[in-house]
């Protein structure tokens, strides 16, 4: 156990989705797994271990932003010997090309965060997911026909702000769209040697203004988790 996690050692799988949201997280497990089990509720951030066609997997809840991932996901990587992460997330685009409901998977994570720096002192502020991992989830939405977006992201430590210009990320960033998460996901994995991954379903939209409600963010992005529960087969 450690002080924010109360599951014992072996509870948790080798591989991890992490929603944001802890109610997506108990949907996934509802409707997805079998051979379910809690395995965390501490602060009301669930985390459920079963099986998925036979391969067992923990779906948990990051929370919001880099700091509240920064600690689940590397307590997972560091004291339960978890070997991937996979991020199953919303975003917001930046390009009018990206509609609700597509699917994105992140390749690299631009920031502005200062996570790495007071982590152990990195300063890199564009981290790339892992490789392997993206391949294998690559494969698996060709072969569910399902078209998935690649490219970089931004990863922002701020929801209501206004110091950031949609239009100039895209062109001068060349960044597709923004979420709150990836960036200390990513950094972890690389700071312990293990596998992250980012899956995101585009929730709204920066330029048409277009949007999501939040029971359809809990609820309506089967595809995407599909996708990654696939994958790890």
């Amino acid at each position: 156990m450690t002080p924010h996690m109360n599951a014992k050692k072996g509870e948790i799988a080798k591989t991890v989705l992490m929603p944001g949201d802890p109610k997506r997280a108990q949907y996934i497990a509802e409707k997805y797994l079998e051979n379910v089990k809690l395995v965390n509720d501490v602060r009301g951030m669930l985390g459920y271990t079963g099986t998925y066609q036979g391969k067992e997997v923990t779906v948990m809840a990051s929370g919001m932003g880099c700091p509240s991932m920064g600690i689940y996901s590397y307590e997972l990587f560091h004291f339960y010997d978890v070997d991937r992460i996979i991020r199953i997330g919303s975003c917001g685009a930046y390009t009018k090309d990206l509609h609700l409901y597509d699917v994105l998977l992140a390749t690299e994570c631009y920031s502005n965060s200062n996570y790495g720096l007071y982590q152990n002192g990195d300063q890199n502020k564009s981290l790339s997911s892992s490789p392997s991992l993206n391949e294998q989830i690559s494969l698996c939405a060709k072969k569910m026909n399902v078209p998935l977006h690649e490219g970089r992201i931004y990863s922002s430590d701020v929801f209501y702000g206004n110091q950031v210009d949609p239009d100039e990320m895209y062109h001068k960033n060349h960044c597709l769209a923004v979420e709150m998460e990836s960036f200390a996901l990513f950094h972890n994995a690389f700071v312990t040697g293990k596998e992250a991954a980012c899956l995101l379903t585009v929730s709204d939209n920066m330029i048409t203004k277009e949007e999501t409600t939040s029971e359809e963010r809990e609820k309506s992005f089967d595809t995407m988790i599909l996708i990654a529960l696939n994958s790890i087969l």
